[in-house]
């Protein structure tokens, strides 16, 4: 490898260190907005045991209080969440756990390509990568290469996106 080789590995090796640190950057602002967003929630008096709002973050609700609450993957798969949707949870006197989207974000669709990385899937749209539940892909019974529509927030930066249907299979 001559000296210009060992330059240009350096570079992309700078660059891909930089896009790491910029995304997590993001993130973080991004996860800061769902939590302000849920401390200025209005609540409203509810008949039923324990009603609690939040904020859906790509994998779970947060509260006002900042308290995280693990979403079914299912129910996030199904409803086709995404993160900066308004989600309702009740606690029935039994005990019982009942999430409920009261408010969702604006989206833009994408059209994306699944990849599986390790044990996780991602979509890849416009140069970026999303991160995807587990339980989205079996539900739509994709496979790594398909061609999917994926929803994301309108506005922020997302590193999660939900799958809305498979365009075309691999």
């Amino acid at each position: 490898m001559d000296k210009n080789d060992k330059k240009l590995a350096q570079i992309c090796r700078i660059l891909e260190e930089i896009e790491e640190k910029t995304q997590t950057v993001k993130r973080m602002i991004f996860e800061q907005v769902h939590q302000d967003q849920a401390e200025n929630m209005i609540l409203k008096p509810s008949s039923a045991s324990n009603v609690i709002e939040g904020i859906f973050d790509g994998e779970t609700m947060i509260d006002r209080a900042g308290q995280k609450h693990l979403v079914p993957t299912n129910y996030c798969s199904k409803s086709k969440l995404v993160p900066g949707d308004n989600l309702k949870l009740t606690i029935t006197p039994d005990g019982t756990f009942i999430y409920k989207q009261i408010g969702p974000v604006d989206r833009r669709r994408l059209v994306a390509k699944l990849i599986k990385s390790g044990d996780n899937w991602l979509l890849s749209a416009e140069g970026k990568k999303y991160r995807c539940l587990k339980a989205s892909v079996s539900y739509f019974k994709a496979k790594e290469g398909d061609k999917v529509a994926i929803i994301v927030p309108k506005t922020g930066e997302s590193e999660w996106a939900a799958i809305e249907n498979v365009i075309e299979k691999n």
